[in-house]
């Protein structure tokens, strides 16, 4: 406690002290007095001292209360918490989280586009795409020669992602975070979980270089590999003109064009949005209403579902180019809630940094969610119901029916010394299936149709 507060204590102390003997010689001497029958009875002095010790005993509660928020917040205000303050487990060289901007106009839901952007230095052709695809399913780029990109990306027949907790590589060898889907991650403008790859081209180079994942020494190497096998030859000059020398940025970026057809514009959430009002169902508009009012769409906005995608994916619009930054990733979980160890869901800090006790990651579409488990970063989860239980509580605040959660959350800020309370949003099972209703809406049709000729 500063001197400054317990000089304060000290005051109030002896107010309370100097009142209560007024009060007391009150009701012993001129009240007492003057109260007639009632006055002369003990019964009745009784009586007059609780009435006139009321505005004491209130004053000496708030002096209590005072003296414990000052000297024992940590000890008092911390088991009431269930959010702590952002500025307790941000890395140390953020100053505060970055802000979601505040719209004044109503939320607009989007349709994802037909088509995905292309960088100017690396413009989507036929011909580049046929060699991205060729390369995408060749295991000849990995240090066994057993390792494609589509190892861990099933686009064939699958949903993007190799169904795995954590992804399997070279020798056996077993990655720490589980596989993103490739599906739209054309529209990202981040890549990988942590965000460190601001394009699909700086993506492409990541894998065949991991020691776990695909395992090459080099990038020459693995442009030796693909300059071994004569029929890449003429595939590389229809893609990038004749006399074209196989490196491993233009491996990078025929593999990148490919990826940029790997798009599903025709999910029921997008019919809708472009007129087709039978294309949801009544429970997928519930989910649909509940997505924006709970917040949900505060960083899973726009027509790709994520804060970390291009801005303006509108047909007909050019995407704008969005450089990296803070607002591309969130901290979770953001509230300590019972799935925090349920799931280990900080032992990866992400792109937290050295001083964070919690992960920051890349805002993940929620494109064609509903076949893409399992969740989350480290593949812990594997139920889409459970997925939107511990985002609503651990990130939204909200409490569901039968959770052992306050619905008041109590917040102490370290920096303005203050404490605000906050009612939490209470959702009930048939909301939750609601929620799961309208994320399956966001399921492409043709991805469907891959699956169902698996």
């Amino acid at each position: 406690m500063s001197a400054q507060d317990l000089g304060f204590l000290l005051i109030g102390i002896a107010a309370v002290v100097v009142a209560a003997t007024i009060v007391v010689m009150l009701v012993r001497s001129e009240l007492a007095a003057g109260a007639g029958d009632m006055g002369k009875s003990s019964g009745g002095r009784l009586f007059l001292a609780i009435a006139l010790g009321m505005g004491v005993l209130a004053f000496s509660f708030k002096l209590t209360v005072f003296t414990l928020m000052s000297a024992l917040p940590r000890q008092t205000i911390t088991p009431l918490m269930v959010e702590r303050h952002f500025t307790e487990f941000v890395p140390a060289s953020w100053t505060t989280m970055p802000e979601i901007p505040q719209k004044d106009e109503p939320y607009q839901w989007q349709a994802l586009p037909y088509t995905a952007p292309a960088p100017a230095d690396n413009p989507t052709t036929p011909e580049k795409v046929a060699l991205g695809k060729r390369l995408f399913f060749d295991p000849d780029l990995s240090m066994t020669r057993d390792v494609a990109c589509a190892s861990c990306h099933d686009v064939i027949g699958g949903t993007g992602v190799d169904g795995r907790r954590t992804s399997k590589g070279i020798r056996g060898q077993i990655g720490g975070r589980n596989a993103p889907t490739v599906w739209n991650a054309a529209f990202q403008a981040v890549l990988f979980w942590d965000g460190r790859a601001g394009s699909l081209e700086e993506q492409a180079k990541g894998p065949p270089l991991n020691p776990i994942e695909m395992g090459m020494p080099s990038g020459e190497a693995v442009a030796q590999r693909v300059r071994d096998n004569p029929a890449y030859e003429p595939l590389f000059e229809d893609a990038f003109g004749p006399g074209t020398v196989i490196t491993f940025d233009r491996i990078a970026q025929a593999i990148a064009a490919y990826e940029r057809t790997l798009i599903t514009p025709d999910a029921p959430y997008d019919r809708f949005v472009r007129g087709d009002r039978t294309a949801l169902t009544p429970a997928q508009l519930r989910g649909m209403a509940l997505f924006q009012t709970l917040g949900c769409i505060s960083c899973h906005s726009g027509a790709n579902f994520s804060g970390a995608s291009f801005v303006n994916l509108k047909d007909g619009d050019p995407p704008a180019q969005v450089a990296i930054d803070n607002g591309h990733l969130r901290m979770f979980p953001g509230n300590d809630t019972s799935y925090v160890k349920k799931y280990n869901l900080i032992a990866d800090i992400g792109a937290g940094g050295a001083d964070a006790d919690r992960g920051v990651w890349r805002i993940p579409s929620l494109r064609n969610v509903a076949l893409t488990g399992p969740y989350f970063h480290n593949g812990s989860v594997d139920n889409l119901e459970e997925v939107v239980r511990i985002m609503a509580t651990s990130q939204l605040g909200a409490t569901i029916d039968g959770d052992p959660q306050q619905r008041r959350i109590v917040f102490w800020s370290p920096n303005e010394h203050s404490v605000s309370k906050v009612d939490r949003p209470v959702l009930n099972d048939g909301d939750v299936k609601d929620l799961v209703a309208f994320l399956k809406s966001l399921t492409g049709d043709e991805l469907v149709k891959r699956m169902a000729t698996r």
